[in-house]
């Protein structure tokens, strides 16, 4: 079997995949990106009903690499406002003393960020990378084997061997080849399921994103077009099997009800999607010749939305390094180098990841003195202007989370 030579292997065609390969494409590095899905699942993508919240760093990210002109204008939904409410909904007109607020800066004019479906996004990336050839998608390309050396890193599978300068995997949370690199992980299994679906509503959602702690369970309402929004609900198993079970028309009646009419008659648009709740952070980032960026690195609790929006802090952290160090006729897998990303990555998404657990179990415990620490908590936040000022300086400025 040849064995193809480049430089850089990225497992994996998923969001954070492409997106790592864009980041290289004016470099003048070779990359190929292996994926064990057929060519068709990856140029056109299937609805999963998941919306990603991106920030205006991850915005002017996706700008600098051409792929924020593939997304449809219509498909690109600001958002103005965001609350979390501690205990039950209340009506629209009602105001409630357990909630958080933030809001845009400048007086709303500039959002604090951007929903856009997530198979919207993997379109668009799609349609960048193939504009530029040197890049090359590998698909139904199953990684067999990796095997990584002081010299170079031999990558098979079933059909193809690759010699490359560096691996780097974005093959999810649950992620293969980091197990093949004998890389463990911290797994955190929060014992619930989240149903995402769209649907259309009498009421406007103001361009606010809610997200309601209920203790059994959470619901969030991400704004989309006038009229309709995404609605994401954390249940335990058995419930969210019952409700996934439940015809259009029940389960329509369901959420509007645990929505307390908010959003007034509420009518189901589309599949109704599950997907466990695992949260991943992986013990160590990188190993000879190798390093892990996305959700292979760090998987975050849905419950910020900002997963992608970490993820692309992995690529622009690694690229960065190396686009400098191949600059300077430096070694682009350098352990020196592998250090330096690991640190600066784990240092962002560490406290990120710690804190958004801690968090979601606060907010789910049931405990009276739990319940206190909450209501405390949001009151504390709402006295703190200059608080609310940071979370939102955070989601607009155009740099890191």
């Amino acid at each position: 079997m040849k064995i193809k030579k480049l430089d850089i292997a990225i497992v994996g065609a998923g969001p954070v995949g492409l997106s790592f390969a864009l980041s290289l494409a004016n470099s003048g590095l070779s990359v190929a990106i292996l994926e064990k899905q057929a060519y068709e699942n990856i140029r056109n993508p299937n609805f999963d009903g998941r919306d990603i919240a991106l920030t205006h760093f991850s915005k002017s990210q996706l700008k600098e690499w051409g792929v924020w002109q593939h997304l449809p204008a219509e498909q690109i939904h600001p958002l103005k406002k965001a609350q979390v409410i501690d205990g039950q909904l209340f009506s629209r007109d009602q105001k409630h003393s357990d909630s958080l607020k933030f809001e845009g800066a400048d007086n709303l004019d500039t959002p604090l960020g951007f929903l856009v479906a997530n198979h919207q996004i993997r379109k668009a990336l799609f349609k960048q990378i193939k504009q530029h050839s040197h890049i090359q998608l590998l698909c139904e390309q199953e990684v067999q084997t990796i095997k990584t050396s002081l010299y170079s890193s031999l990558i098979e599978t079933k059909s193809q061997t690759l010699e490359a300068k560096l691996i780097v995997a974005s093959d999810s949370r649950f992620s293969a080849t980091r197990r093949m690199m004998g890389l463990s992980a911290k797994m955190k299994d929060f014992g619930k399921l989240m149903i995402v679906c769209n649907m259309q509503h009498t009421l406007s959602h103001m361009n606010t994103a809610q997200e309601c702690f209920q203790y059994e369970r959470t619901c969030a309402i991400l704004p989309l077009g006038e009229g309709y929004s995404s609605i994401v609900l954390t249940l335990n198993a058995s419930e969210a099997d019952r409700l996934l079970n439940l015809t259009n028309e029940s389960f329509s009646e369901e959420v509007e009800t645990m929505l307390d009419s908010r959003l007034g008659k509420m009518s189901l648009l589309g599949e109704r999607n599950a997907y466990p709740l695992i949260g991943v952070m992986s013990n160590r980032f990188i190993a000879e010749r190798f390093a892990l960026i996305g959700d292979a690195a760090v998987g975050m609790h849905p419950v910020t939305a900002h997963g992608f929006n970490l993820g692309l802090s992995s690529v622009s952290t690694l690229a960065n390094l190396i686009i400098k160090a191949d600059s300077a006729n430096k070694s682009i897998a350098s352990q020196r180098l592998l250090l330096e990303y690991e640190a600066r990555h784990k240092l962002l998404s560490k406290p990120l990841y710690d804190a958004t657990n801690a968090i979601v179990a606060l907010y789910t415990n049931k405990t009276p003195m739990a319940k206190v620490i909450r209501k405390l908590g949001i009151k504390i936040g709402n006295r703190l202007p200059p608080f609310q000022h940071l979370v939102t300086k955070r989601l607009t400025r155009i740099s890191k989370l």
